[in-house]
């Protein structure tokens, strides 16, 4: 087999190669393995560079400092050592075989066989190695289903699936990552037979893979296969809407914005508040994204079943009472939701005084108050908020002689 040029480019790179030669020879062997190479590939980006080796983790550590290059042992008890050349990072695993499987982590033994290593990986795609003399290795016919876009699960995809059953969840997120045309037949299957293992996975390890899926390159459509295979409902604890989002995917393509993994969740999945607050129990959301559904669910509130986009005036106040990226969530929702196609006009131009109008202030203050006379306390709080609603209702005018004239009323109904 030639090996392609592209994965030849990955041992020229002058801190992957210090790795292998550190880890390579002298008893032992290592190869590249895993994402790098099959992105290296396809012609996709490559991040982090792996490696697997037949040296034990203490051996790895040993290695790596004789070479001058720094050994931290972040997942020892997994037989894996990360090897840090010049600040970059390089994840050097130790072979291993199964031991036993339940479904959620794997007992393992380390080994010193680079393709029983390879198979008890999860697809074929993800089972090639290249060695440092450029061989590259495929055991398991991974370079063909890489060409054809195929995911294909190793041997039987029942036993790999009840392995981990998040690989029913993987298998979903690589086929919108890499894959073309319908799923592999025996692989779907199999995801929908076992299906009830979902059950078992952590919450955290759910919300990765989704975040993942939600983000990649079909997500829209494999999110529609898998809800109208009845798996997506149960993992986020409500009824999806896939159609929802995949017109949000058409308005971020024809904005020119990236993918958004936490606005696409709530395209998919939040219609009112009440369903963010489920899904950051359901998905173990941090505080941060949950806030951002909660705001986005009560900015959106207004909105639903409308098709024309908001008025300038609703607009300043979603951008006044939840903020800047609440309100361009919100409108961003309420376009995919409103049917317009994702070039509509009137909602672009939404979408451009969202992004362009500054968060309105309240261009009061409890001291213009007192200065105007009215006695600290409790009368200061009900004159603000008799103020703001009418600075609201006003447009948020900033001509003096308007808030002056708003400031006379607010005066005169308090008094």
């Amino acid at each position: 087999m030639t090996t392609p040029p592209a994965a030849l480019a990955l041992l020229a790179e002058p801190r992957t190669a210090r790795v292998m030669a550190a880890l390579d020879g002298r008893g032992e062997a290592a190869r590249i393995v895993g994402g790098a190479l099959r992105n290296a590939l396809m012609g996709s980006p490559v991040a982090d560079v792996d490696f697997a080796t037949t040296a034990q983790p203490g051996d790895i550590v040993r290695r790596a400092e004789a070479a001058g290059l720094k050994a931290v042992p972040t997942g020892i008890d997994h037989g894996t050592i990360t090897v840090v050349v010049d600040g970059t990072p390089f994840e050097a695993t130790t072979l291993r075989e199964d031991v036993a499987t339940d479904g959620r982590r794997a007992t393992v033994r380390y080994g010193r066989d680079f393709d029983a290593d390879a198979r008890r990986r999860d697809f074929t795609m993800n089972a090639l190695s290249l060695s440092a003399d450029g061989v590259l290795h495929d055991p398991v016919g991974g370079l063909d289903d890489l060409k054809a876009r195929r995911v294909r699960f190793i041997g039987d995809p029942r036993q790999r699936i009840a392995e981990d059953y998040l690989r029913i969840l993987r298998f979903f997120r690589f086929h919108a990552a890499y894959g073309e045309g319908p799923f592999d037949a025996a692989g779907f299957a199999a995801c929908i037979a076992l299906r009830a293992g979902l059950t078992q996975l952590s919450r955290e390890r759910v919300r990765a893979e989704l975040m993942k899926l939600l983000v990649a390159r079909r997500a829209a459509e494999i999110v529609g296969d898998i809800a109208q295979a009845g798996l997506l409902g149960p993992l986020l604890a409500g009824a999806p809407w896939p159609a929802r989002l995949a017109a949000l995917t058409r308005i971020e393509a024809a904005c020119g914005a990236p993918p958004d993994a936490v606005l696409r969740l709530a395209a998919v999945a939040v219609l009112v508040g009440e369903d963010a607050a489920r899904l950051r129990e359901t998905l173990r959301l941090s505080n941060v994204e949950a806030a951002r559904l909660e705001k986005a669910a009560a900015a959106l509130a207004p909105w639903h079943g409308r098709v024309a986009p908001p008025w300038p005036g609703e607009l300043s106040r979603a951008l006044f009472e939840r903020g800047a990226r609440a309100a361009r969530d919100a409108a961003l929702i309420g376009h995919a939701e409103s049917g317009a196609p994702a070039d509509d006009a009137d909602w672009g131009s939404a979408h451009a005084f969202l992004r362009d109008t500054p968060e309105p202030r309240l261009p009061f203050s409890g001291a213009d108050l007192i200065a105007r006379g009215l006695p600290p306390g409790s009368q200061i709080g009900r004159a603000l908020k008799d103020l703001q609603a009418r600075w609201i209702r006003a447009g948020f005018p900033r001509d003096a002689h308007v808030l002056a004239r708003l400031l006379d009323e607010a005066l005169a109904r308090t008094r």
